[in-house]
């Protein structure tokens, strides 16, 4: 008797618990919903963030909320999402350092792989050496001459340590041999404004960040990051074409969700993003800042994720990256 009346508990609290579920999916979102961006405004993850949550708050008449929380190589924005309840109300705005900074950071109050689930991929970008007119080249092989002639004299900027844009520069200077000096900033904003002022030498960026400062003759572009020449910068070489083998790097972005977050929510939001990714304007808007809109749901960018890790503990290792 005991068994049998334990035995109906449980099923009367896995049904309860599954019709909880549906409801929680059927009123979502029913107050305002919290997006983190882990860099400071103006960045190209900031300018994505913004252009999702104006759509997402438009469809669902539920104010979206973007939040930067810059430092620390996004992690201190990650571990703010991390520490959030699991409703589906708080949600991350993931770049790339999302899967790197745990091979930089021994001692992380979040494990990334476990404690978050992906939600969707939103959008790649290529890098692009981007240098300020004072800087005497117009070519990958100049930049590396002079970086070789002045040793430490070229100056880079990146949106913090452990992004994409630091590793990748890190990288191209283990392939070259050159002597550069970081200058690691709170997000891409900040260190486009101070390469515009000629404070930095140099900085590779996703166009999103320096598309319209190339335009006006405030920068210029030298060589592109990824393997094939970018559509948004088909003008650009690859830094493969200028003589180093071997690179390919690519930023991306998406939003993730703390793992706990019930599944037919994180459903609900994936397949909404989906929708709005395919928005025109939204999809002019973006195309024309040099990103790619690139949409996966909530299983295949948890896959993407783990390939991810995967290839940036390689970076990592072999740029021989450090915190400085």
């Amino acid at each position: 008797m005991n068994r049998r009346r334990c035995l109906a508990v449980l099923a009367l609290a896995l049904s309860a618990g599954m019709v909880a579920a549906e409801v929680s999916a059927q009123t979502y979102p029913a107050k305002p919903i919290r997006l983190i961006v882990p860099f400071a405004p103006g960045g190209a993850s900031d300018v994505l963030a913004r252009a999702m949550g104006a759509k997402l708050q438009e469809r669902w008449g539920q104010p979206v909320v973007v939040e930067n929380k810059p430092g620390a190589a996004t992690t201190i924005g990650a571990a703010e999402a991390a520490k959030a309840t699991a409703d589906g109300y708080t949600l991350l705005l993931a770049p790339a350092p999302f899967v790197i900074t745990q091979f930089l950071y021994p001692n992380l109050p979040y494990d990334a792989a476990k404690d978050f689930t992906g939600v969707a991929l939103l959008a790649s970008s290529p890098l692009v050496i981007t240098v300020h007119p004072s800087v005497q080249v117009s070519t990958l092989p100049e930049l590396i001459a002079l970086a070789k002639a002045k040793p430490h004299a070229v100056t880079y900027g990146s949106p913090g340590n452990g992004s994409v844009p630091h590793l990748a520069t890190e990288l191209l200077r283990a392939r070259t041999g050159v002597a550069l000096t970081h200058v690691p900033y709170k997000g891409g904003g900040p260190a486009v404004t101070d390469l515009v002022a000629g404070h930095i030498s140099m900085m590779m960026a996703s166009p999103i960040e320096v598309s319209q400062h190339v335009a006006a003759g405030r920068l210029r572009y030298v060589a592109a990051s990824t393997r094939k020449r970018a559509a948004s910068v088909p003008n650009v070489p690859t830094i493969e074409e200028a003589g180093v083998a071997d690179f390919d790097v690519t930023a991306w972005f998406g939003i993730v969700a703390p793992s706990p977050t019930p599944r037919d929510i994180i459903a609900k939001l994936s397949q909404e993003i989906g929708r709005i990714l395919d928005d025109a304007e939204l999809r002019d808007k973006l195309t024309a800042q040099g990103a790619q809109l690139t949409y996966l749901p909530s299983d295949a960018f948890d896959r993407f994720l783990a390939s991810e890790r995967e290839k940036w503990a390689y970076v990592v290792r072999v740029s021989g990256a450090k915190i400085d």
